[in-house]
C-alpha cells in the first residue's frame, strides 16, 4: 500500500469515527451528554454536516482507490487538503478564542485532537499527493 493510500485510510476512518457517525447517528441527547451544547433548531444543519463529511469519505474512498493503484486523484486531494487544511485552522481559532471552553464532557479534547488530526492530513495529503509522485504499487505480494 502507497503512503498516500494510507493517508487516505486515515482520512476516511478519522472522518467517519470522529464526524459522520456522531453527527449523523447519535441521538440529540447522547450529543448533548458528550458535551455539544442542546442543538434545538440546529439539529437539521448537524444532520446536514453529517451528511456533507460522508459525502467527502465517499470522494477520498475515489482517492484511496486511485493511490492503491499508484495513482493520483487530484479532486480527492484537492479536497483533503481543503476541508482538513480549513478545518484545522478554523477549529485552532476558535479554540484558542475560548470558543468552546463552556462546552462539557469530552467534546473540547476531541476538538483539540480533530484540529491535530486534520492539521496532519492536509499536510500529509500535499507531502504525499501534490509534492510526491505517485508511488510503485507494492507487486511483491500480489
Amino acid at each position: 500500500m502507497t503512503a498516500l493510500a494510507r493517508v487516505f485510510v486515515v482520512k476516511i476512518a478519522a472522518t467517519v469515527l470522529f464526524w459522520c457517525v456522531p453527527l449523523l447517528l447519535f441521538p440529540t441527547d447522547v450529543l448533548v451528554r458528550l458535551g455539544i451544547p442542546e442543538p434545538g433548531s440546529l439539529l437539521l444543519f448537524v444532520r446536514l454536516l453529517g451528511w456533507a463529511y460522508l459525502a467527502l469519505c465517499v470522494g477520498y474512498g475515489f482517492g484511496l482507490a486511485a493511490a492503491l493503484k499508484g495513482q493520483r486523484a487530484m479532486g480527492s486531494i484537492a479536497a483533503g487538503i481543503v476541508s482538513n487544511g480549513g478545518a484545522s485552522l478554523y477549529l485552532c481559532y476558535f479554540g484558542l478564542s475560548g470558543a468552546w471552553s463552556d462546552w462539557g464532557g469530552i467534546m473540547p479534547w476531541l476538538l483539540w485532537a480533530s484540529a491535530a488530526v486534520t492539521g496532519l492530513l492536509a499536510v500529509l495529503l500535499y507531502w504525499f499527493g501534490v509534492r510526491g509522485r505517485p508511488e510503485p504499487t507494492d507487486t511483491h505480494h500480489q
